[in-house]
């Protein structure tokens, strides 16, 4: 095989690639920092993100993708060029095949921007795969069955709900909300309440270590030291947070994903919604680590939901398994070119 194939989730928080026989090869954030004199890429990934809040003026550290799609086309182009190149590595006989993964409420125009980005990173084919599709593959539930299947994908920009049968989406939809709305209303609300600035690596951390859908009994309560700056003084200070504030803050937000779950089952013919009261609703995206996060749902839509293995990896998982068998995905598979 001279033909490398590479499968990407391009996220609005983090890329993940994908190679067969290989597995995840690269799980770095969508960030790039870029010089404003020449506007040259500087650092990409893991690299980038440290800088995210601590440039000079001359570097702007920021995120290409806004929602789940392309928001800056030439930075979006470069970070696909350095998720290819550090994925194969050494010399490249032959351009690779890549597959990307796109949110299904995407449009034409956003598609196009992103198989020409793939096409302009390096790729001799480019292929798009909608989340929804790609995170069942990954999560392994057998999308060609006539049988409905219902997956919850929520990453950093969008959550994305379908129900799945033959190989096909038959109801869905996808909401602009994922762990980055999560983030800002946990820096909102910590503002509000404590009259202190913390960055959105700070809420990040405070979402992913105490954080959770439903608030914990008085004896099971977590709680984490927080620093920031004073809002009053504009001094440094250090707070202590609780599970419960993180709780309060994302009310709204967990509110539209139940109401946006609830939308779908709506719109589901009723054989395969018995389907799905069987099989259960399947968590995916790294959204979906979130503690309590399947009890809530499952005591909002009285569906029972579960957790898919590895729920970051799903949708990576899937596109490289859809790219390695195209035959068999092929009714699955959005655009290629």
């Amino acid at each position: 095989m001279l033909i490398k194939k590479v499968g990407i989730d391009l996220g609005t928080t983090y890329s993940l690639v994908h190679l067969p026989r290989r597995g995840i090869v690269i799980n770095e954030p969508s960030v790039v920092a870029i010089s404003k004199l020449d506007k040259k890429v500087l650092a990409v990934g893991l690299e980038a993100k440290e800088m995210l809040g601590r440039t000079p003026d001359t570097i702007v550290a920021r995120r290409p993708l806004k929602d789940g799609v392309i928001a800056d086309y030439k930075t979006t182009e470069a970070m696909l060029r350095y998720f290819i190149n550090k994925a194969l590595g050494g010399i490249k006989l032959f351009r690779p095949e890549v597959m990307v993964s796109v949110p299904a409420g995407i449009t034409s125009t956003e598609r196009r921007a992103v198989i020409d980005a793939t096409l302009a990173a390096g790729a001799r084919a480019a292929y798009i795969i909608k989340e929804p599709i790609a995170a069942a593959i990954g999560a392994n539930i057998p999308i060609g069955s006539a049988s409905g299947h219902m997956i919850v994908d929520i990453g950093g920009g969008t959550c994305e709900i379908a129900v799945i049968s033959l190989g096909g989406i038959v109801a869905s939809t996808s909401i602009r909300v994922g762990g980055n709305k999560l983030d800002a209303s946990i820096q909102d609300y910590i503002r509000r309440r404590y009259n202190l600035a913390i960055g959105e690596q700070s809420a990040e951390e405070v979402k992913k270590s105490i954080g959770s859908a439903l608030f914990f009994e008085a004896k099971d309560r977590l709680s984490m030291e927080v620093r920031g700056r004073d809002m009053v003084t504009g001094l440094p200070r250090t707070i202590m947070v609780t599970s419960d504030d993180v709780t309060e803050a994302i009310q709204d937000e967990l509110e539209a994903i139940i109401n946006a779950i609830k939308s779908v089952l709506q719109k589901t013919p009723p054989e395969l919604a018995a389907d799905i009261i069987d099989k259960g609703i399947v968590l995916s995206g790294g959204t979906a680590q979130l503690k309590k996060l399947d009890a809530l749902l499952s005591q909002a839509t009285g569906v029972p939901v579960y957790v898919a293995d590895d729920p970051l990896l799903c949708v990576a998982k899937g596109t490289g398994v859809a790219l390695d068998n195209l035959d068999f995905y092929k009714r699955s598979i959005l655009a290629a070119k």
